[in-house]
């Protein structure tokens, strides 16, 4: 059994995505956040309480999730419907990061951007 983690240069690419996907001056508004739990990976949304009696938590809505198979070196892409039930984007098959990154940028189906 193998248990090597999620490769640090894919990681660093994909936060460095996240981070892209806001400029600067909107952060205060909205932040996009990467978690990691294992081998997968996650892109979430992250907006400020739109209301003072919410409270002061920021809501997170996850976009997009990546799981590292290390023993084929790929990655394979997940979306999640509203309940938060996580699928397998088959329209691809599993890949670099790059190219899987570049896929949910695209996101063709409005499945991770909607």
């Amino acid at each position: 059994m193998s248990c090597v983690a999620v490769p640090d240069l894919d990681l660093h690419k994909i936060r460095k995505y996240a981070a892209a996907k806001v400029p600067a001056q909107f952060q205060d508004k909205i932040r996009m956040e990467v978690d990691v739990r294992g081998k997968a990976v996650t892109i979430v949304e992250c907006r400020p309480p739109w209301h003072e009696s919410l409270g002061p938590e920021w809501t997170r809505h996850a976009v997009a999730r990546m799981k590292y198979d290390d023993v084929a070196n790929e990655w394979t892409p997940y979306w999640a419907e509203l309940s938060g039930r996580w699928h397998d984007f088959d329209l691809i098959d599993p890949g670099s990061i790059d190219e899987i990154l570049n896929e949910i940028e695209l996101d063709q189906t409005g499945l991770f951007w909607g």
